[in-house]
C-alpha cells in the first residue's frame, strides 16, 4: 500500500532557481542553529554554574527550559505559520531567537539565565515548522525537495558534529561566548530571509481554546518527562504534571473535533504517509537522542573520558551523518522513500545490537564505531520521512505539518531520556542500564522500519 497523496491539486509554482537555494540555505542555517543551542551549552555548564551558581538542578534547567518550551510551542508555531506565512514566521523566529541570544550572554543571574533560555526555545520553536515550509514553498517538486530537505538536514549533522568543539572552544575564552555565537548568524538569516520570495498568507479564525489546551497538555508533558526523568517519577509534582498533560491533551483532541476552524484539522493526520512519518519519527529520536544520551555518560562517567576525548568519539557517527543526508535524496529519488527509511531504521538497530555486545567491553573504539551505524543510518532515513510529511498534505498546511512531525520527534526524545537515565542511574548497574536501553530502542525502530514498508516505493 502507498502513501496516500493529497486529494485536492495544487500546480507546482515557478520559483527562481536562486530564490529557491536562498530559501534551502536560510532553512538550513535555521536548523543548524536550533540544533547547535541543544548541543553547545552542555559544555558550558559547569562554567555557568562557577559565574552564576545555582547548584545541579540550576544549571540543569538552563538545558531544559529550551527544550520544553520548543517542545510546547510547536504546535502553535506551525499554526502560526500557516496562518501568517512561511516567510513571516521565520522572520519573527530568528529575531526572538537573536534577542533573547543577547538576553543569554548578557544574563547577570542564573534566572535571568535560564528565563531567556525560555524564550530562546519558543523562537526555534516557531523557526523550525516555517523553514520546512518555506523549502515546501520553494521546491515544489516532490524529487527535487526531497533533496533539498537531505541537504536542509544537514545543517543539523554539522551542529551534531561541531558543536561540542565550538563550545568547548569558546568556553575556554567566556562561557557567554556560547550564546553570542548566535548573533551573527541570526544577522546572517535575516540578511538572506530579504531575497526569499513572499509566502502565502492564510488568514483563518484563532482557535484559543485547542492552543490553550495544546499548550498546557504539551508543557505539563515535558514537565513531567524532564523531571521525572531527573528526580523520578513518583514525585507528587511529576505525577501531577502527567496527569494534567492527559487530560488537558484529551480536552484538546475533543475541541478539535467540534470547533469550525481548528488548530489542528484531524483529517491531517488521515494520510497514511503522516502516520508513517510520525512513528518513523518518534521512534527515531529515541534511538537517536537516547543512544547519544547514554553513551555520553558511558564514555565520560563510567569509562573516565574527558569532554574532549569523548566528543572525539562521536565526530566520525557525525562526519557520516553528514554524507548519510547529502547522499539520502538521490537514494529516494531512484528507489522510493521506502528503501532508505527501512534500510537507515534496520542500520541503526544493527548498530545499537553492536553497542549492546560492546558495552561490557569498555572499549570507546568499539562503540564510535557502532554509532557511525546508527548516524548514517538515521540521517539516511530521516529526509524522506520528512519529505513524505510535506508530499502527504497540502501547501496551506504545511507548517502545522511539520510542527505535528517534530512534536512527535521531540516528545519521543523526551521520552528516551527520561526512561533511559532512570535504567542507568545506578553506578554498579550503569552497563546492564544500558544494554536495556538499547534494546528499547532496538525495539522501537524495528517496529517503525516494518511500518516504513508501507512507504511509498
Amino acid at each position: 500500500m502507498t502513501a496516500e497523496q493529497p486529494t485536492a491539486t495544487d500546480q507546482p509554482a515557478v520559483v527562481p532557481p536562486g530564490a529557491a537555494r536562498t530559501a534551502l540555505v536560510l532553512g538550513s542555517l535555521g536548523f543548524f542553529l536550533i540544533t547547535l543551542d541543544i548541543l553547545i551549552v552542555n559544555v558550558a555548564l559547569t562554567r555557568i554554574g562557577r559565574a552564576l551558581g545555582g547548584g545541579t538542578a540550576g544549571q540543569q534547567w538552563v538545558i531544559d527550559g529550551y527544550t520544553l518550551a520548543f517542545a510546547a510551542l510547536l504546535l502553535l508555531a506551525g499554526n502560526l505559520t500557516d496562518r501568517l506565512g512561511a516567510k513571516r514566521a521565520v522572520g519573527a523566529g530568528i529575531v526572538l531567537f537573536l534577542l533573547a541570544s543577547i538576553g543569554c550572554a548578557l544574563a547577570p543571574t542564573l534566572g535571568v539565565l535560564i528565563a531567556a533560555r525560555v524564550v530562546q526555545g519558543a523562537g526555534a520553536a516557531l523557526m523550525l515548522p516555517a523553514t520546512m515550509a518555506l523549502i515546501r514553498e520553494a521546491f515544489p517538486d516532490p524529487r527535487e525537495r526531497t533533496h533539498a530537505l537531505g541537504i536542509w538536514a544537514v545543517g543539523g549533522a554539522v551542529a551534531g558534529a561541531a558543536g561540542p568543539l565550538i563550545g568547548g572552544l569558546l568556553t575556554t575564552i567566556d562561557w557567554r561566548l556560547v550564546f553570542g555565537i548566535n548573533i551573527p548568524v541570526c544577522a546572517l538569516m535575516l540578511v538572506l530571509l530579504v531575497r526569499v520570495l513572499r509566502s502565502s498568507v492564510r488568514p483563518r479564525a484563532f482557535d484559543w481554546a485547542g492552543q490553550a489546551a495544546s499548550l498546557i497538555g504539551l508543557t505539563a508533558l515535558m514537565y513531567g518527562l524532564i523531571t521525572g526523568g531527573h528526580d523520578g517519577f513518583g514525585r507528587a509534582d511529576v505525577i501531577g504534571a502527567l496527569v494534567i498533560a492527559v487530560a488537558a491533551l484529551t480536552v484538546f483532541v475533543l475541541l478539535q473535533q467540534q470547533v469550525s476552524s481548528p488548530m489542528l484539522p484531524l483529517q491531517l493526520l488521515r494520510p497514511i504517509g503522516v502516520r508513517i512519518a510520525l512513528v518513523v519519527g518518534f521512534a527515531f529520536m529515541i534511538g537517536n537522542f537516547g543512544t547519544v544520551f547514554v553513551n555520553s555518560l558511558y564514555l565520560q562517567q563510567h569509562l573516565g573520558l574527558t569532554p574532549l576525548l569523548a566528543g572525539l568519539v562521536f565526530l566520525p557517527s557525525a562526519a557520516f551523518s553528514i554524507v548519510g543526508n547529502i547522499v539520502s535524496g538521490t537514494l529516494a529519488n531512484r528507489f522510493g522513500a521506502r528503501v532508505p527509511m527501512v534500510g537507515g531504521l534496520l542500520a541503526m538497530v544493527v548498530g545499537l545490537i553492536g553497542m549492546i555486545v560492546a558495552a561490557p567491553l569498555g572499549l570507546p573504539v568499539l562503540i564510535g564505531a557502532c554509532m557511525v551505524l546508527t548516524g548514517a543510518g538515521g540521517s539516511v532515513a530521516m529526509p524522506p520521512t520528512t519529505s513524505l510529511v510535506l508530499a502527504s498534505v497540502l501547501p496551506a498546511q504545511a507548517g502545522t505539518a511539520s510542527a505535528v512531525f517534530n512534536t512527535f520527534r521531540q516528545i519521543g526524545g523526551a521520552v528516551a531520556i527520561a526512561v533511559f537515565g532512570a535504567l542507568i542511574a545506578d553506578p554498579a548497574h550503569f552497563v546492564p542500564g544500558m544494554q536495556v536501553s538499547f534494546c528499547i530502542a532496538g525495539a522501537a525502530l524495528l517496529v517503525a522500519a516494518v511500518v516504513s514498508l508501507r512507504a511509498s516505493r
